[in-house]
């Protein structure tokens, strides 16, 4: 079953479709990370996904059932831009309110759990108004995250965390997946981090899906290659493709040459020195998820 499933899914304003027949499926239990630039659509998808606004087009099931349907509304933690923080309360009354809004009987040890596991617990008697942007962006999940929601919507949530609290994130959504078997479905634009959690990608560009893939696909998908930096970049391909066969090299602008999906770097090594090349570098370069989005996005930046 699908946690999330859109077909057809459009929001237009005014004669511009921001989100344009998106046919999304997010499988129950996984980590499925939106990605595209700014303004390519995922607030927008993610706002429609979680009832706050609604689509001009199409159609969405949550767990196989309509968006709408109280009895799914009540399994969605959300947390879309900045959070909604009372300034005057504390840390600790703002995600209590939380838990009375949403039915949970005595909800301060629930809270106090929720401020743990965000690294909040010596702030939980600060008021909002005089948190960090990153400690608000915290506090916003531990609200999120309050009563165990089955599907956690996260809309660029590292943004404005420290490193410490990058980690510290990451590791809350990946206990959050792995020991509670929610679904996550977080769109950000720091990709490295999201490649470590990630089970699934959906890649969005002008309100378009250009590519849903799992992080699986994408690892078999990835264009690694060899990069030797050596003397004479010409004469040294020659050799390899004589020597190596069914390979291909490649001279890039630097004149380094590229040896795709090739990984043995000793015997590379030992072929330009007995052919007295002077190697001044092997190594194997692995294309990451930023490399591989930025090449599906035509090669500009994704910012």
């Amino acid at each position: 079953m699908n946690a999330i499933e859109t077909t057809g899914l459009c929001k237009r304003y005014g004669n511009k479709n921001v989100v344009n027949q998106l046919n999304i499926q997010v499988p129950k239990g996984s980590v499925y990370g939106f990605i595209g630039r700014n303004g390519a659509g995922k607030s927008t998808t993610q706002k429609m996904v979680c009832g706050l606004i609604n689509s001009t087009e199409g159609n969405i099931q949550l767990f196989g059932k309509p968006v709408n349907d109280p009895s799914v509304r009540s399994k969605i933690g959300t947390l879309i831009e900045q959070p909604g923080l009372y300034p005057g309360m504390t840390a600790l009354e703002n995600v209590i309110l939380q838990g009375y809004s949403i039915g949970i009987d005595s909800p301060k040890q629930k809270a106090l759990e929720a401020l743990e596991m965000v690294g909040l617990s010596k702030a939980a008697k600060k008021k909002a108004k005089n948190l960090s942007l990153g400690m608000k962006q915290r506090l916003g999940l531990a609200i999120a995250m309050l009563g165990n929601p089955e599907l956690l919507i996260l809309d660029e949530p590292i943004n404005g965390l420290d490193p410490e609290g990058i980690v510290q994130l990451r590791e809350v959504i990946a206990k959050l997946h792995e020991e509670h078997g929610a679904t996550i479905f977080i769109s950000s634009h720091i990709l490295g981090e999201l490649s470590k959690i990630a089970t699934h990608y959906g890649i969005i560009k002008d309100g378009e899906l250009v590519e849903q893939i799992t992080a699986e696909e994408l690892a078999n998908k990835r264009k690694d290659y060899l990069s030797v930096k050596v003397e004479n970049a010409n004469e040294a391909a020659a050799i390899l493709k004589q020597e190596l066969k069914n390979v291909s090299c490649q001279i890039t602008a630097d004149d380094e040459i590229h040896i795709p999906n090739f990984k043995d770097s000793k015997l590379v090594n030992r072929i330009l020195y007995s052919n007295d090349f002077n190697v001044i570098e092997v190594f194997l370069h692995q294309q990451d998820l930023e490399e591989y989005f930025i090449e599906l996005m035509g090669g500009k930046d994704y910012e």
